[in-house]
């Protein structure tokens, strides 16, 4: 496997080759209780993520899934993501953002139109672009802050499967 890169994209994905049965890879997940992490399988699916008491806002999860290649091998693809939860919120908010802003300019274009003031929405428009900038700081902040968790998740799905 590559090492990730310094820089963690947003969501970043990785896969392996391993030399082993998909039953056998996904047996040694199955069941595992080892502090602080949760792990669930789901068919060929495993979640891999952190218990309440190590949790925070910006705690990322691990995604694998597990492929058969043949009956020796397997191909497991990785993607490190962060809560459903607050992925959906945040796209939710840049969605009503957006939309207040795509609204408010044809406001100002039809009052400009008409030859009545528009300082108010342009106003409003330039709020909604700082809060575009707030979300986005925001965002990376939380990127720099479940790093270390992304690491740590890492390090625990080697470890599983090299036992």
């Amino acid at each position: 496997m590559k090492p990730l890169p310094n820089e963690i994209v947003l969501r970043p994905r990785f896969q392996l080759q391993i030399p082993k049965n998909k039953e056998n890879v996904l047996s040694k997940f199955e069941g595992l209780k080892l502090d602080p992490f949760l792990v669930k399988r789901l068919d060929d699916h495993v979640f891999i993520k952190f218990n309440q008491k190590e949790n925070h806002f910006w705690s990322p999860q691990l995604h694998l899934e597990i492929d058969e290649v043949d009956d020796i091998s397997c191909k497991l693809y990785g993607v490190f993501g962060p809560n459903p939860t607050l992925w959906t919120f945040f796209m939710f908010v840049h969605f009503i953002v957006a939309t207040l802003f795509i609204i408010i300019g044809i406001w100002a274009y039809s009052s400009a139109s008409l030859d009545k003031n528009y300082h108010i929405q342009v106003g409003l428009m330039v709020l909604f672009v700082l809060i575009w900038f707030v979300l986005y700081f925001a965002g990376r902040s939380g990127k720099k802050k479940g790093k270390p968790q992304m690491q740590q998740l890492l390090d625990f799905m080697q470890n599983v499967l090299e036992r």
